[in-house]
Order: structure tokens, then sequence, then C-alpha cells
């Protein structure tokens, strides 16, 4: 018996909303590890459902395990790290920032960052606040309705 193809309907870039995409670094025993947290502001009226349609036609499942990209050269997620700042890159999504003191170094060092995608819309205040961020990225609401990915942090080589 075979299976019929999962239909997934077309992504509308418009119903994501504005995407925010947060850094930050966190000790570990095994050294400082960088993350990131991406979600939408929230500001349209579909933008939960439109960042799960986006992580399913990635090749991510929400609230399923972490996935390590860097032993899966087929999920097209990626991070550029370069000297003062960083780019995330996924389907339909570019996104250059400057993280904070110590998250470049950390990725340097560490070869990858942790990626929490969320459905979830923001909801902490200033995307720019620290602790917002930190009760955000923790809060269990938050996990559970996030894709996590180890992504590979990749420099540019001359």
């Amino acid at each position: 018996m075979t299976t019929p193809p999962r239909v997934t309907p077309s992504l509308r870039t418009s119903d994501l909303g504005k995407i925010v995409v947060m850094a930050w670094n966190r000790p570990t025993e095994r050294g400082t590890l960088p993350y990131l947290l991406a979600c939408s502001l929230g500001d349209r009226e579909h933008s939960s459902a439109a960042v799960e349609q986006l992580l399913l036609s990635t090749g991510l499942t929400v609230g399923g395990d972490v996935v390590d990209a860097t032993r899966r050269s087929d999920l097209p997620v990626s991070l550029l790290v370069v000297p003062g700042s960083a780019v995330f890159t996924m389907p339909h999504i570019t996104a250059q920032f400057v993280p904070p003191e110590g998250w470049l170094t950390a990725a340097e060092e560490q070869g990858i960052a942790c990626l929490v995608f969320t459905t979830r819309p923001w909801a902490g205040g200033d995307p720019g606040d620290y602790g917002a961020l930190a009760a955000f990225a923790n809060d269990e609401e938050t996990l559970k309705s996030s894709a996590r990915v180890i992504v590979p942090a990749r420099g540019l080589r001359g």
C-alpha cells in the first residue's frame, strides 16, 4: 500500500507578518552556546498558521525533536557569521542582525547556533529586552510550538 503525497497549501508570505530574529548566548558544560529565537510579531491574523506552514514546508517539525542541520544538508536553513554581524536565511526569510557581545565568539568557537523558531507570536514586550527574551524563549508554550534546529555557523572563506 502506498501513501498519497501530503498536499501542502501554498504559503502566503504576507500572512507571516513581521518576523524578528533575536540572539543571545548561554553558558553550558560544553562552553558558551549561541541561540537564535525567530518568531512573528503577530501583526497578521493568520501569522501562527503561516509560520507553521513555513516550517513544515522547510522540512521542520513543530514540537518535535531537535533537528541537527549539520547532519542534514537537505535543510535549507543557513547562518553566515561575519565580523560584527550575522545573516540567518531560510526560504522566504533573510534576517541580518547584530548579535550581542559574546554571541559571535560563541558561534565561531562552537561552529553552530541553536535556533528556536516558534509559531507563537512574540508577546514579551520590547524585543531588545534580554529579560523579556529569556522569559519568552524559555516558556513552555513557546518551546512546544517551536521547531528547534542546530544550524551550522559558517563564515566567509577566502
